[in-house]
């Protein structure tokens, strides 16, 4: 080899190792987060909690990690949103509902039957209405990171198996404590009543409600089937579970600290949603073994139960926001081929 070759091969390698020694190196600070959930730990939304510590524990060579607190021991979904703000819970994954009054744009989730499929629910979470909504975060003190599913929502009560819209009537059904759910559940004839999520159960058991309405893994997880005799796949409304971060704690991070965190919350969805609908079709199975009555309502039936609740979207524009609702739609409309 002449001298000129190696003279040149050495200066190669001395270039690249002066590139490796000059590349900065991650700079990850010592972080333990902790993130508050009104579920039981046995919900699938500890799939994504488990899924996206371990990506920071791995990616930040162990200096950062999530503390997962489940069934509202830092206060019910609306408190621990209220507590992240403010900054003295650094994370809540939490019910659209409890952040639907603080921006109208997850209000939309709210509306019936707005979703067809997992597929139209998978493109919008993490599609353009995704960073449409995380875009109006910040103003609120909030950094949303992902989102997650609890999912489908299906009904259960303890006094008939529902096979038609009129059996819904006079049933005293447990909603959320939001407009949208009581105008849905009043317009099928149902008494809805507002309560926090922790009360459920008692009210369930003592007969001050006779019904709820949740999906399957939380109905399973909850122990409904205890109280309740009769479930009804109505998947009358769907359900998403934002992951968010308070902007004070997010706006503390460095920059490789923040690219891990909403690198870890996004990946950490597929582990979270995977769980999620697994769990759902073994939870139907289940709460038949536990006793459960499970009915489905005829294709007319259901017809009939969207027709009675079309109202509930005009109703719902000034809580929503009519432009918030146009852009949903115009995705929804693109997935769909209109």
């Amino acid at each position: 080899m002449s001298k000129s070759i190696i003279k040149s091969s050495m200066l190669a390698l001395l270039a690249t190792g002066a590139l490796a020694v000059s590349a900065p190196a991650a700079d990850y600070g010592s972080h333990t987060f902790k993130v508050s959930n009104g579920a039981s730990q046995d919900h699938p939304v500890s799939a994504g909690v488990n899924a996206m510590s371990a990506c920071l524990e791995q990616g930040s060579g162990s200096k950062m990690k999530l503390r997962g607190f489940y069934n509202g021991q830092l206060g019910d979904d609306a408190e621990a949103t209220q507590s992240v703000r403010s900054g003295s819970i650094e994370m809540v994954v939490t019910g659209a509902a409890a952040i639907g009054g603080i921006e109208p744009a997850m209000s939309v989730f709210e509306l019936p039957f707005m979703f067809a499929s997992d597929e139209e629910v998978d493109a919008i979470m993490t599609g353009p209405y995704f960073d449409y909504v995380a875009g109006k975060m910040p103003e609120h003190g909030l950094v949303m990171l992902s989102i997650w599913e609890n999912g489908f929502r299906n009904a259960t009560n303890a006094k008939r198996a529902i096979h038609a819209v009129s059996d819904f009537e006079g049933l005293n059904f447990r909603v959320m404590q939001n407009p949208i759910f009581l105008d849905t559940f009043r317009r099928l004839g149902a008494n809805p009543v507002p309560m926090a999520f922790g009360e459920v159960f008692t009210a369930l058991e003592t007969g001050a409600v006779d019904g709820q309405e949740n999906p399957l893994p939380l109905i399973k997880a909850s122990k409904f089937f205890e109280v309740q005799k009769y479930l009804t796949m109505t998947r009358h409304a769907y359900s998403p579970t934002p992951v968010l971060m308070a902007k004070t704690v997010w706006d503390e991070l460095n920059a490789d600290e923040q690219a891990l965190v909403q690198d870890c919350a996004a990946s950490a969805r597929n582990a979270q949603v995977a769980k999620s609908r697994a769990v759902t079709t073994q939870a139907q199975i289940e709460l038949q073994e536990e006793g459960m009555e499970v009915s489905e309502l005829s294709a007319e039936e259901m017809d009939k139960l969207r027709s009675l609740v079309a109202p509930v979207y005009e109703a719902s524009m000034e809580t929503v926001g009519k432009e918030n609702f146009e852009a949903l739609m115009t995705e929804l409309n693109t997935l769909r081929g209109k």
